[in-house]
């Protein structure tokens, strides 16, 4: 009995191109959105410049960053793992893949690209890293314009925070905060600010002696902007040791 059976080369060609096009499907599994609604489904190789780069065959092209609306693509495990140690304040392993993701995706209008961008300044103020953490938030600011003012100027509080200069911090913050109590809801590209201002102005508060301020900002960030986790556990900290330390209470 003859098993095997012979193909035409017409069928192999066909059969060859079906198995590329299955590959190239199965690598291409971004979706794309562009400014007048169109979708494309592409692999998304990274940031360059102001080019989107994507794959296409064995190569890649270039789309327009500013005829770009949104992207959708996993999340890299570079910033989840980035984010766990950030989050657990181990800002020196948070480093390096944080700053990965900000360098392959910067300006990517994804919330995790945005929130990476943000990060970075925060983590180099941490280790300490003040030029660092200047030039990350302006990278920040032009990387995401009409969306980076507020969080940029919420790192540069925290720079002025870390050099005690108290008076800078306080003029940065105290106008975010209150535009922040003015809204029922904090928007989505605001959320870790509002929650990283709070956490900031009790810091200020409390180096400033007025402990009452400061109790109720960082109450503020756990219960009315929860947003950022790595504020959140510093808040709470923050809150317990002036209830044992000074028996502050808030009405």
């Amino acid at each position: 009995m003859k098993l095997r059976r012979s193909f035409s080369s017409h069928q192999l060609i066909f059969a060859l191109g079906l198995s590329l096009f299955a590959h190239l499907e199965a690598d291409a599994q971004d979706k794309v959105t562009t400014n007048d609604g169109r979708v494309q489904i592409v692999k998304v190789l990274g940031v360059a410049g102001s080019n989107l780069q994507v794959q296409v065959g064995a190569g890649s092209i270039g789309l327009p960053m500013a005829t770009i609306r949104s992207v959708e693509m996993p999340i890299p495990s570079e910033f989840t793992a980035g984010k766990a140690a950030f989050d657990a304040q181990d800002f020196a392993k948070s480093l390096q893949p944080i700053k990965t993701v900000v360098e392959k995706f910067k300006g990517l209008p994804t919330v995790w690209a945005r929130q990476a961008a943000s990060m970075l300044g925060d983590i180099y103020v941490t280790l300490n890293k003040l030029p660092e953490a200047e030039a990350a938030y302006q990278d920040f600011q032009k990387a995401y314009p009409g969306q980076g003012s507020v969080q940029t100027d919420v790192g540069l509080a925290r720079i002025a925070v870390s050099k005690k200069d108290y008076d800078t911090a306080k003029a940065k913050l105290e106008p975010i905060t209150a535009d922040a109590l003015k809204e029922k809801h904090a928007p989505t590209d605001k959320a870790a600010a509002y929650s990283q201002a709070f956490f900031l102005l009790g810091q200020v508060n409390e180096a400033q002696q007025d402990y009452p301020t400061a109790l109720e900002n960082y109450l503020r960030t756990v219960t009315l902007f929860p947003a950022d986790r790595a504020a959140v556990n510093g808040a709470k900290e923050k809150a317990d040791a002036l209830r044992k330390d000074h028996g502050i209470t808030v009405p």
